[in-house]
């Protein structure tokens, strides 16, 4: 008989089964004589008991490291790795069972030896949660600014080439494009907009609280969380670089309990998604026999596109940790091993890394030191992954091969088959990252801390080509001499921040908390590099440089030294009134050495509320809204991204000239003006958010309205001379302006016993303008940027002038062809003329130019369904980026029959068959970019084991890239870069598709999670 006896005074509904006796009073009565004759009754207490236990999760699975205490009697338990517990009770004591992210449970002891117990998800799980903040951390409820967390329940799952790959389209307003799944490139990331002309774009990356950390040194499971700092009262903490952004990396640490051991790998395959719609053989003979094309017919058949393809690609990922912990101490080492094989041959990188962490307590527990050490030692070919725009083009008909089987050279193509075999291009790079930090709890509301840092990266670049190579038989300065290149780079940084924060609370209502700091960070940057041509053996390779003669023309050396230091003082006061009202108050003192000398120093100061409407008692009726919070911000950052020494005069080579004596020596002139009055861009930000939770914390969410300026915008202007040396001068000059809105919300749409759905959106909006680019001493109306490249000077794509959008694509108006196909555009007048009468002045109240587009996308979508049944779970994921437009420049030159002989789209013959005139850049070829992708979609099975050696077991396989609609005729609009203002970042520019894309892909990941 099963009868429960346990009385639950919390809010849980936990599931408690009882398999005990019936309740019995297990006191025993007696009486004894006292003095003078008197009987005096006792009451003997019985011996504390063991009571054991058991504790799951909401999955049904052990729960390792649940805090279990004897509120009566003082003493507490951990669960183990199986998630049982032992600990001395009695008849009567409460016992209270806690758990980050679950309703603490108070359970009251019967007779009962036995209890296995359910956890149960709090609803207040996320308003409670805690979020890292600048320099400290912050539960959701007390937070005043715009910050997003993302935790590795919600991380992308299909394998991150780079970190920030897990954030992809999960935070609003975070844009982060990757043009391309090529293991040896970055992603362009960019929060709420445009910050900056010339300087750092990018938010300020801060791993286990060091700024600047390297991403190179995460890998997707030793990552706990990011948490993405995106208003200025959010980020003014960091100061001078923190105008884009701050995003917070909090890596996994080592909890209290015992040993447990984690296992996580995958291998992931690529397959060809699409490709540019170029001829093949066939389709090239059919259009020279039709009259339709003039070209040569070699008689081949040859598609070396697929040649240039790794068919064979598999990426592996193996990653195995283990972490426990006590009271006073705990652990957490990793090791990961990675071989990433690019689509493209030749194209691959594979590293090794290790980290671990260690917490140790002392001093009765008033001392903590946490140390992180990690490391990452990868090695990369960089030879492939380019030259796709040479093999579409190639005549199909014509081989890469001489009748003897040698390789064909000829100079207008390189044969990049040959430069595959004939040359190869490595990179070696080693990366260590050291901290420690110290925490002291002085007195009671008081601590100290002292943090400090250093990392390291270095690599060494190392290049040949064969003597055979085309390069080697083509050059003219050492013809079939082999060419030899070694470059290593080195970049240290030295952090130490200590600080002091207060905490004090006062009659349970008011809590104030202060903390001031100092921050010192130097950095330095060191390269060398040397090349020579010439080589008449390929023994050396690049590992004997000077085995040929130097000579001019042929050898090339280079070498570089630079650094930085940065120091700052800053504080912030956080108070709370009632639990419910919140005041956070910031500044941030910083000089830069980077700076004129008139402009060292600058403040940046924060102040932001929240009000949790919820608590208030005119609110106790509506019980449809669980939760409701309103937030208001402002704060000030700065931008210190950009070259060292940019404020100093500096020198540069000039010409040989003879001296007396008959000495030929080389000159140096000041190259750079000086600019003692260079200072910080300066980013003023209002930020107004609301969080909510609806229906029983079914929908929760979201939403903010941010308005941004970003004055002192640094660039480049000419200068008169005199009274300046050089003809340019770096200097302040110019506005930004963003605003905009982020919506993010959370959809229970099921949930029962055996099934969930789970709803996630995120969306965002943003308006950014070049306010201002004059001042009263330097005047500039507009500046161009995205170099359309190609046949022709076609010039550039964008044209930024005051007062207008950032992203405007500005050229001629297509209007139409005359009878024998040539180009008629429209003029300012709106007249039709042909293109040697559009004027194409840069003044707009001249130039026959328009505004015909706009690159940045003006909505960003993603939405990702959860779905759970039993031990299934299926997650689809869908982004999206609605109304912008893109240059297809593959079709603007390879869609025009005129003037070439190479090969052609086949659209060329249909959508572009009129034009029988030059290459032209016009709204002709802008195309609408917008798409619906699904991104990912990841289904996976849980497994229940009896046997408790085995913790858990997850096997899963994701779908990337399985789908996309778009009307867009180019390649992949996903891949084309949507930020900065046109400046090339990783190979790319603003809303312009390349002509030679690395092929559009579609990924298979099956994987496994093992822990035991």
């Amino acid at each position: 008989m099963k009868i429960n006896l346990l009385k639950i005074t919390g809010l849980s509904a936990a599931i408690v089964l009882l398999n005990s006796p019936a309740f019995s009073m297990n006191a025993k009565l007696g009486v004894t004589g006292g003095r003078s004759g008197e009987s005096k009754l006792l009451l003997h207490a019985p011996v504390r008991k063991i009571v054991s236990g058991t504790i799951l999760d909401e999955s049904n699975q052990p729960v390792p490291g649940v805090g279990i205490k004897n509120v009566t009697s003082g003493k507490g338990a951990v669960t183990d790795v199986n998630g049982k517990f032992n600990i001395e009770a009695n008849v009567g004591d409460l016992i209270r069972i806690s758990y980050v992210g679950y309703i603490t449970q108070n359970i009251t002891i019967a007779n009962q030896t036995t209890l296995n117990i359910k956890l149960v998800v709090s609803a207040d799980t996320k308003l409670d949660d805690v979020v890292v903040v600048g320099y400290g951390s912050r539960s959701q409820r007390e937070l005043t600014s715009a910050i997003t967390k993302v935790d590795t329940t919600q991380f992308r799952q299909s394998g991150a080439r780079n970190a920030l790959d897990l954030l992809q389209g999960k935070v609003a307003g975070l844009q982060i494009t990757r043009s391309s799944s090529n293991p040896n490139t970055g992603v362009a990331i960019q929060l709420r907009g445009v910050t900056s002309i010339s300087g750092t774009a990018s938010p300020l990356i801060v791993i286990d609280g060091i700024p600047g950390g390297n991403l190179d040194l995460l890998q997707q499971d030793d990552i706990e969380s990011f948490t993405v700092l995106k208003d200025g009262s959010a980020a003014a903490i960091y100061g001078t670089r923190a105008n884009a952004g701050v995003i917070l990396v909090t890596t996994k640490k080592g909890r209290k309990g015992a040993a447990q051991f984690s296992y996580n790998g995958y291998a992931k395959h690529e397959t060809l998604y699409e490709r540019p719609d170029f001829m093949n053989a066939t389709q090239f003979r059919e259009k020279i026999a039709a009259g339709q094309y003039t070209a040569k017919d070699y008689g081949g058949d040859f598609n070396y596109f697929d040649d240039l393809i790794n068919k064979d690609n598999l990426t592996n990922y193996q990653n195995l940790s283990v972490s426990g912990g006590s009271d006073k101490s705990n652990y957490r080492g990793s090791f990961t091993y990675n071989k990433l094989d690019g689509f493209a041959r030749e194209n691959s990188r594979e590293q090794y890394q290790f980290r671990m962490s260690l917490t140790q307590k002392g001093f009765k527990d008033k001392v903590t030191a946490m140390f992180n050490v990690a490391s990452n030692i990868n090695r990369a070919n960089l030879l492939g992954g380019g030259g796709w725009e040479t093999v579409l083009t190639k005549n199909p008909t014509e081989s890469y091969y001489n009748p003897d089987g040698s390789y064909l050279f000829t100079r207008n193509i390189t044969n990049e088959i040959a430069r595959l075999a004939q040359e190869t291009s490595k990179r070696n790079q080693q990366t260590y990252s050291v901290d420690g930090k110290i925490d002291i709890d002085i007195m009671k509301d008081l601590k100290a801390s002292a943090f400090v840092a250093y990392q390291r990266n270095q690599y060494i670049d190392n290049q040949y080509r064969l003597l055979g190579s085309q390069n080697s038989v083509e050059n003219g300065d050492a013809p079939g001499g082999g060419y030899a290149y070694k470059g290593t780079e080195l970049n240290e940084n030295f952090n130490f921040e200590p600080t002091i924060e207060y905490s004090k609370t006062i009659k349970d209502k008011h809590r104030l908390t202060g903390m001031i700091g100092y921050s010192y960070r130097y950095e330095v940057n060191e390269s060398f590099s040397a090349n020579n041509r010439g080589y008449t053996n390929d023994i050396f390779g690049e590992n004997n440089l000077g085995s040929v003669p130097v000579a001019v023309n042929r050898i090339g050396i280079a070498s570089n030294k630079n650094d930085n230091t940065l120091i700052a003082l800053f504080g912030r006061v956080h108070y709370t009134f009632d639990g419910k009202v919140n005041l956070e108050a910031v500044l941030r003192r910083e000089g830069s050495s980077k700076f004129g000398a008139n402009n060292k120093w600058a403040s940046f100061p924060a102040v932001s509320a929240s009000w949790e409407i919820t608590r208030e008692k005119f609110m106790e009726n509506a019980k449809w809204l669980n939760f409701l919070k309103i937030r208001a911000g402002y704060g000030e950052t700065g931008n210190s991204g950009f070259a060292n020494y940019a404020s100093l005069v500096t020198l540069s080579t000039g010409n040989l000239y003879p001296f007396p004596g008959g000495q030929w020596l080389q000159t140096y002139g000041p190259s750079r003006n000086p600019n003692p009055n260079l200072r910080w861009e300066r980013k003023k930000e209002y930020n107004l958010g609301l969080d909510f939770a609806l229906f029983n914390n079914k929908l929760s969410g979201s939403v903010d309205v941010f308005k941004r300026d970003i004055e002192d915008l640094l660039y480049t202007y000419t200068s008169p001379q005199p009274p300046y040396v050089a003809n340019s001068i770096y200097t302040n000059v110019g506005t930004i302006s963003a605003k905009g809105i982020e919506l993010t919300l959370s959809y229970a749409a099921i949930k029962n016993k055996d099934f969930s759905w789970n709803v996630d959106f995120a969306g965002s909006t943003i308006d950014n303008k070049l306010v201002t680019f004059s001042n009263d001493e330097f005047r500039r109306d507009m500046e161009q940027f995205g170099s359309i490249g190609g046949a022709g000077d076609l010039g550039n794509a964008f044209r930024t002038y005051e007062g207008r959008n950032i992203g405007e694509f500005w050229g001629k108006r297509f209007n139409s062809f005359t009878p024998d196909g040539k180009w008629l555009f429209t003029n300012r007048a709106g007249q039709a003329v042909p293109n040697a009468q559009i004027n194409t002045s840069p003044f707009r109240d001249q130039t026959d130019l328009q505004v015909i587009g706009n690159a940045i996308p003006k909505y960003y979508l993603s939405l990702g369904n959860t779905f759970t049944y039993k031990q299934f779970d299926l997650r689809i994921f869908l982004r999206s980026k609605l109304d912008f437009d893109v240059l297809n420049t593959v079709a603007l030159s390879y869609g025009n029959k005129f003037g070439t002989q190479g090969n052609l789209l086949n659209s060329a013959f249909t959508k572009y068959a009129e034009i029988n005139d030059t290459y032209m850049y016009s709204d002709y070829y802008l195309e609408n970019g917008s798409f619906l992708k699904v991104d990912e979609v990841t289904l996976g099975y849980t497994f229940k084991f009896k046997d408790k050696a085995v913790r858990s077991l997850r096997l899963y396989a994701v779908g990337q890239n399985l789908a996309l609609l778009t009307g867009y005729t180019g390649n992949d609009p996903d891949l084309i870069q949507d930020t900065g203002l046109g400046q090339e970042i990783n190979g790319r520019s603003l809303g312009i598709d390349t002509r030679s894309p690395y092929p559009t892909t579609r990924s298979f990941v099956f994987g496994v999670n093992l822990g035991f």
